[in-house]
């Protein structure tokens, strides 16, 4: 088997096991949720991280979860799709558009499937809408992994991969922790986020190299 055959058959069989995994963990949780057997560990990590409320902290983590908001992340979609096209990036700026555009869908679908109320505490900041699964950590999964694997493709060092990837995983995870922390998501819907989000994005990057291996595409981006 040539090299060249031997990474794309890699690719795929190592997306199939991410996509199982993520699938594995949604519905692990929603079977938890579904049987009342995930009050304990909401508690659990409620009581931790609410251990660590304190004036600064509130504030940073509420501009943390703004990078995790619909408009935040709508306006850096819209501007790095701008600058694909205007880099003729055409396929990456069709797979961005498709990819969180969908994934928006998706996360409204999942809210209207389950009808999870919100933690039933006093939050630090006002939201409305269903709980599960979180919609900021879903959206950031899919936003900031989509960027991720655009800037592996992009950079030529390693280092600025390994650091690309690095930075924007810590960034989802931020993100996450700041919803329990302003008590406006359970624990276990910031769970359902990160496998739904990290499912529908290994998805579309399955879809997305294997068109694009057997399009022309490729030869105009080279």
């Amino acid at each position: 088997m040539e090299e060249r055959q031997l990474k794309k058959v890699t690719f795929f069989i190592v997306s199939l096991i991410c996509l199982g995994l993520f699938t594995w963990g949604f519905v692990s949780i929603v079977d938890e949720w579904k049987e009342n057997e995930i009050a304990d560990f909401d508690n659990g990590v409620f009581n931790v991280v609410h251990a660590f409320i304190s004036p600064k902290l509130t504030t940073l983590m509420t501009s943390i979860t703004f990078l995790g908001g619909v408009k935040w992340l709508s306006i850096c979609t819209i501007g790095v799709i701008i600058i694909l096209l205007f880099m003729k990036k055409y396929p990456l700026a069709v797979f961005a558009a498709l990819t969180v555009g969908l994934g928006a869908g998706f996360n409204w679908l999942l809210k209207w499937i389950f009808k999870r109320d919100r933690p039933d505490i006093e939050a630090l900041i006002e939201q409305g809408g269903y709980s599960f699964p979180s919609g900021h950590t879903m959206g950031s999964f899919i936003f900031y992994g989509a960027l991720a694997f655009m800037l592996f493709r992009a950079f030529d060092r390693s280092i600025y991969k390994v650091l690309s990837i690095i930075g924007l995983s810590i960034l989802i995870l931020c993100i996450g922790i700041s919803r329990v922390y302003l008590g406006v998501h359970y624990p276990s819907d910031i769970v359902g986020g990160f496998s739904a989000g990290g499912g529908w994005l290994t998805l579309c990057i399955a879809v997305y190299t294997y068109f694009y291996e057997r399009s022309d595409w490729k030869y105009v981006d080279e």
